[in-house]
């Protein structure tokens, strides 16, 4: 309606008028003043609905698509653990939601479930693809790593407990996970897997039928060169691994939990003789390597006379027996400086020759070890004696031989080599024995 000039407000309304104004400017004035700082606080992605599974939208890099799926029980803890369940082939996350007992197992102890979910029509987990091999390369992996930080962020979640655990496809995936992100996952446990990269495709293809077949067979070193390939240059620690596999699998074949062993206790630096072998179920022959503890460095159960579909009821606590969950705190971790790295070297125009002791300063026994240093600019080893280089140049590792390959408590090895360089004829600063800083001098 348009007003006339007979109809507008004059005389006595417009000392009304101009205070009810300097009213609304006074009440713009105080939002104004704070609305930033409301918004400030605000730094955080809405949480989830308790005890419920929930889907989160819009959690970070996904180019793949993925879905997350979140359980958040009424009882999580501060900084609480993640756990990352992730499905079989056919199978979503709500059915590892409906099929697995994490979510209660949640509810008891505290910790955060995160269900990945594929939406491509097989509804399989891309472990084959050049990208998902490598990290940060894109496909599954990203997508997933995204709904670990979306989750670390709005709970803050304790990040050196973040775990993932999987079946068939999933276990694969939990296998690729370790190898992609290291420093993301302190652990996992993969249920009827196959090794990092052993679905390896080029041509698209998401299915390999030689590794299905367990018909892939390599050295320990070839298996755990090609986890370290998937993240070149680091060197801190690797997560621990729990492998299951079923004798009589007709998808994918039991030779392949064998290759599983010899991949992780490569990557670990372990011995591949079992340090305890036990029977903690009726047909169930479970194999730690490099400890004797529920967290071992890698513990493997095999289940005589049980096919592909193997995970049960009350596996799971297992599981985070293995995690470290289900205790009174989070898993202990390494005593600090557990070696003592000394190098001497000595050099000429083009060359120099290193000599390395490394001497066990912790209390349990070393069974199988890797050095890890990275040398400087323009230097490349062409020799080396009491241990296997490789690569040659950067980012180095030394793998113990055979007749050096334990240390006592408080006992010392020593090895060297012999390398080229452009200039710069100084020792690594920095060692890692088995994962773990050791200190210099």
């Amino acid at each position: 309606m348009t007003l006339s000039p007979h109809d507008r407000p004059r005389g006595p309304r417009r000392p009304a008028l101009v205070a009810l104004l300097g009213a609304l400017v006074a009440l713009l004035a105080a939002t104004l003043l704070t609305a930033p700082a409301a918004a400030a606080a605000d730094t955080k992605a809405p949480a989830a609905p308790r005890a419920a599974l929930t889907e989160i939208t819009g959690f970070g890099a996904n180019p793949s698509n993925l879905q997350m799926y979140l359980y958040v029980p009424d009882s999580v803890t501060a900084n609480p653990a993640i756990v990352v369940a992730v499905h079989y082939c056919t199978g979503s996350g709500p059915a590892m939601y409906n099929g697995t007992e994490y979510a209660q197992l949640a509810d008891k102890y505290g910790f955060v479930v995160v269900y990945p979910s594929v939406t491509r029509s097989s509804k399989c987990f891309d472990v084959a693809s050049p990208q998902a091999l490598t990290r940060g390369g894109g496909s599954d992996p990203v997508g997933i790593k995204s709904m670990v930080d979306w989750t670390v962020r709005t709970y803050d979640a304790d990040t050196d407990r973040i775990f993932a655990t999987g079946i068939s496809s999933g276990a694969m995936m939990t296998n690729v996970l370790l190898g992609v992100y290291p420093d993301v996952f302190a652990a996992g446990a993969a249920f009827a897997g196959v090794p990092f990269a052993c679905f390896a495709t080029t041509n698209g293809s998401e299915w390999n039928s030689d590794c299905a077949n367990g018909t892939i067979i390599r050295t320990p070193q070839a298996w755990g060169d090609l986890v370290r390939g998937a993240y070149p240059g680091y060197t801190g620690s690797r997560p621990r691994m729990q492998l299951w596999h079923g004798t009589t699998d007709d998808v994918l074949r039991y030779p392949n939990f064998g290759e599983e062993i010899k991949q992780w206790t490569n990557v670990h630096g372990v011995a591949q003789t079992p340090a305890a072998t036990d029977s903690p179920q009726t047909d169930w022959t479970r194999t730690r390597y490099g400890g004797t503890g529920d967290r071992a460095p890698v513990e493997a159960i095999s289940l005589q006379g049980t096919g592909h579909n193997l995970y049960a009821w009350g596996m799971a606590e297992r599981v985070l027996t293995f995690f470290g969950l289900n205790g009174s705190g989070p898993a202990p971790q390494p005593p600090a400086g557990p070696c003592k790295v000394a190098v001497t070297t000595n050099a000429w125009s083009t060359g120099l020759t290193a000599s390395v002791t490394v001497t066990n300063t912790g209390t349990t026994a070393v069974n199988g070890w890797r050095l890890g240093f990275t040398l400087p600019s323009g230097q490349a080893v062409t020799n080396g004696w009491g241990a296997t280089y490789s690569p040659a140049s950067g980012a180095v590792t030394a793998t113990n031989a055979t007749y050096n390959a334990a240390i006592a408590p408080g006992a010392s090895v020593s090895i060297g080599y012999q390398a080229t360089h452009t200039g710069n004829s100084a020792a690594p600063t920095a060692y890692t024995l088995n994962g773990t800083a050791c200190t210099t001098g």
